[in-house]
């Protein structure tokens, strides 16, 4: 298990980018609709902050201050809180709950709960973009917005949630499966140790391949424990519906690999985000813990 230690660094984190996040979305008691609120909701959620948790960590093994990170890892969760969002509506996944409370569409309406996620998109950017940081460069900004955008976009996670769309009812390889949570898991994850390599201006091109290779392997550990999840724990410990998967008949990891092929995959994973990290000092070691978290977590 995740000790007591790693814990308290996780929780960190969270309530880093918590504070944060409020700092930037739009006030809820100046606005003329229910917009704001829509958004406060769909982020101030609750959540593991997993995506957040790995920019300021990626940010502190690069030596950088935590509040110079702060922007990308909100940008980070701003994004992932739009996917989950857009997911859970009656034309993706219709799921009723996330993360233990009403999914947005349900707790206000359809109407509100894309244009929210359509609003939280946009702002993900326009923060980067407005980085007040005086130590960030233009051409370090722009680059940021680059890779969040390929990581959402066509060639990431949108690309990812269509071919799972597409998939519901067949039955993919190991390697069509992965590449579906390459794009739908693993973009955004990749994402969130790239934007403080570029913050920081100083990782060469072999670290930026390690820091990319370790997350594309955390990034899958990630979805195949989410899939085991579905199938052994309940919707109490998960915050959603538990086997909401199998009842989509959608492609999964324990599907095609059975429970114990695929605890054997993500331990696989593990050791390869790991294998992509050696050599690298203690400074990565919050990365190295990250990685057993993930692979280790229950909800």
């Amino acid at each position: 298990m995740v000790d007591e230690s790693f814990n308290s660094i996780l929780t960190v984190y969270r309530q880093r980018v918590d504070k944060a996040l409020l700092t930037h979305l739009p006030a809820r008691e100046t606005s003329g609709t229910q917009l704001p609120a829509v958004m406060h909701y769909a982020v101030t959620n609750g959540g593991k902050r997993v995506r957040p948790v790995l920019t300021y960590a990626t940010g502190k093994a690069l030596g950088l201050s935590l509040d110079r990170v702060d922007v990308a890892a909100c940008a980070m969760e701003m994004m992932h809180a739009y996917s989950l969002v857009h997911d859970d509506l009656p034309a993706m996944d219709d799921d009723d709950l996330r993360r233990g409370k009403p999914t947005c569409h349900k707790a206000f309406d359809e109407a509100l709960a894309i244009l929210a996620g359509d609003a939280l998109q946009a702002l993900a950017f326009t923060i980067l973009a407005l980085n007040r940081d005086p130590l960030v460069s233009d051409t370090a900004k722009l680059r940021m917005v680059e890779v969040l955008g390929e990581a959402s976009g066509a060639k990431g996670m949108a690309a990812g949630q269509a071919i799972d769309l597409e998939s519901v009812g067949h039955t993919l390889t190991l390697d069509e499966l992965e590449n579906m949570h390459n794009h739908k898991t693993g973009a955004l994850i990749k994402a969130s140790v790239l934007l403080p390599a570029v913050l920081s201006e100083t990782a060469n091109a072999e670290l930026l391949a390690r820091l990319e290779g370790y997350a594309g392997a955390v990034g899958l550990c990630f979805q195949i424990v989410d899939d085991i999840l579905d199938v052994v724990s309940d919707t109490e410990t998960l915050g959603k519906k538990q086997g909401a998967d199998i009842a989509l008949n959608k492609p999964t990891y324990p599907a095609l690999l059975g429970l114990d092929g695929a605890r054997e995959h993500a331990e696989n994973m593990h050791q390869t985000a790991l294998s992509h990290l050696e050599g690298l000092g203690p400074d990565f070691d919050e990365l190295r813990r990250l990685s057993a978290y993930i692979m280790q977590r229950t909800y």
